[in-house]
């Protein structure tokens, strides 16, 4: 049901996704490359994060309806702890791959947003949990029937 605890925890997940469309993963003192042009770096910079960012926040959305298949649920939420598993690990890369041409002398400092990935990866493990949980209850009772 929607009433659920899992879903709850797979609206959080969908609100840190959420959030990373408004809070930046890093910020930089001076203007220096592609991605640090507004001395932002956020998901909005590259497709790639965007992608991710928007695949995720979508999937959670769309987990919270799908109840009454909680098999195809849990496979989701393994899909959404893989997406924020792979959003940081992208966004880290591909700022490396830029910084080559990053000025030795810029300080880019880490912010919120680049935590909030580990949000989603401990809401979805929390839905997963649960979502197994209502599994085996239903199991169970189809067995005393």
């Amino acid at each position: 049901m929607i009433q659920r605890i899992q879903s709850l925890f797979l609206l959080l997940a969908a609100a840190s996704f959420g959030a990373l469309f408004f809070i930046p993963l890093a910020l930089s003192d001076t203007v220096t490359t592609q991605f640090l042009s507004d001395r932002m770096y956020d998901v909005t910079d590259h497709p790639v994060l965007l992608g991710l960012t928007a695949l995720g926040s979508a999937l959670a959305l769309v987990s919270i309806f799908l109840f009454r298949n909680r098999p195809l649920q849990l496979k989701l939420g393994y899909i959404i702890i893989v997406l924020a598993i792979l959003l940081p690990v992208a966004a880290f890369l591909l700022f490396m791959n830029e910084s080559a041409s990053l000025d030795a002398s810029a300080q880019v400092m880490d912010q919120a947003g680049m935590f909030l990935p580990a949000l989603a990866i401990i809401f979805g493990v929390l839905a997963n949990f649960f979502i197994k949980k209502d599994e085996r209850l239903v199991k169970s009772m189809d067995r005393l029937r």
